[in-house]
């Protein structure tokens, strides 16, 4: 009983802290939302004049620049805090380094998985077959363009050597084992491709034709 009233107390102090830097600032306007000076996921919200500290969910940061009809909170891709460099501790589960955010799944070899996470739950998603998840976009890309997949690996296919003298930027090589699928090679690193229903990749054009038009691809 000791120990939780001690709890208690400690709480109410903080939450008074709290409320007393908020109100220490003053509201710009009477209706608002404003940085706070030193944190980047803590922002004054002025409700009639009235500040009020609010913090956003953890691994979400304010973003200043929303619109007052917006939810302010968003994604550490969408916001510039600046100065604003400390966050809140965070706040982890077994599956999710923090309650919100995107985050990749796998490592160098296997990039095309990521994970979803809100409020501590992590969703489990595809890229599209050999795309790989961009942590600095959140979307999915080329895999030689995502800085933490190797192309190669992932892909299993490396660009042959071209011959000396003889430097394309871009070459085509259809896959070995199906010929609905092939590799373009760009600067010699590899992206995937598919053909369509009943198309398959003819070398001598360098593109998806008829698979009756392809040799080897009946």
């Amino acid at each position: 009983m000791m120990w939780s009233g001690k709890i208690a107390v400690a709480v109410v102090i903080c939450t008074m802290a709290l409320f007393y830097r908020a109100q220490s600032q003053s509201c710009p306007e009477k209706n608002g939302r404003y940085p706070v000076s030193d944190q980047c996921d803590a922002y004054i919200e002025c409700v009639d004049g009235e500040p009020r500290r609010q913090l956003c969910p953890d691994g979400l940061l304010f973003n200043e620049k929303a619109s007052l009809f917006s939810y302010p909170c968003q994604y550490p891709i969408d916001v510039e805090c600046g100065s604003r460099g400390r966050t809140q501790p965070p706040i982890a589960t077994e599956d999710c380094p923090h309650q919100f955010g995107y985050y990749k799944v796998g490592d160098r070899a296997n990039c095309g998985q990521f994970k979803n996470c809100a409020g501590g739950t992590a969703f489990v998603l595809d890229c599209p077959t050999g795309l790989a998840f961009n942590s600095a976009t959140y979307q999915c890309d080329w895999a030689d363009l995502v800085e933490d997949c190797d192309a190669e690996a992932y892909l299993g296919f490396k660009c042959p050597p071209q011959a000396q003298g003889l430097i394309q930027p871009v070459r085509f090589f259809r896959a070995p084992n199906d010929c609905q699928k092939y590799f373009l090679c760009v600067d010699d690193r590899p992206r995937v491709n598919f053909c369509g229903p009943e198309q398959a990749f003819n070398e001598l054009i360098n593109a998806c034709d008829g698979i009756a038009n392809v040799t080897g691809c009946a």
